[in-house]
Parts: structure tokens; C-alpha cells; sequence
């Protein structure tokens, strides 16, 4: 078990909870949290707000939203 610290647990935070580091850092920086309340609460932080960001995106805006940009587009496109 290898504690990496706090400091390289929140600097790799992003990249731990997109899943881009080795295997490595990661169980690193997981041995670190089953330990650290603060950096664990930061991970909880992280992993809410990258959840509700997925579900926004997924969400599609009203047809006539759509229809009115692309007749503005469409417009100026014209000039």
C-alpha cells in the first residue's frame, strides 16, 4: 500500500476520475482516500459534479429552439 499524499491526490484528482491514469496511481491515490476524509470528500465533489454533467449534456434542446439558430445561421449566412 503506497499513500501518495494529499497534494498528488488533488492535483491528479481530474485525471483519477476520468480513469487516465496507470493502474498504479490510481490504486495509489485510492489507498490514500480509504484514509483521508478531506481528499475522500473532494473525490465525492468530483464524481457528483462529472455524473451531472453527463446528464446534462444528454438532454437535447426543443425543436423550435433548433429551427430558430438554424434560421439565424441561416440568415446570416445570406449576408
Amino acid at each position: 500500500m503506497t499513500d501518495c499524499g494529499c497534494d498528488k491526490a488533488k492535483a491528479e484528482l481530474e485525471e483519477f476520475l476520468h480513469n487516465e491514469l496507470s493502474p498504479q496511481q490510481c490504486q495509489d491515490i485510492r489507498d490514500h482516500m480509504a484514509n483521508c476524509d478531506d481528499c475522500s470528500a473532494e473525490h465525492l465533489v468530483g464524481v457528483t459534479l462529472t455524473t451531472k454533467v453527463k446528464e446534462a449534456c444528454q438532454e437535447k434542446a426543443p425543436s423550435e429552439l433548433r429551427d430558430m439558430i438554424l434560421g439565424s445561421i441561416e440568415r446570416l449566412d445570406a449576408r
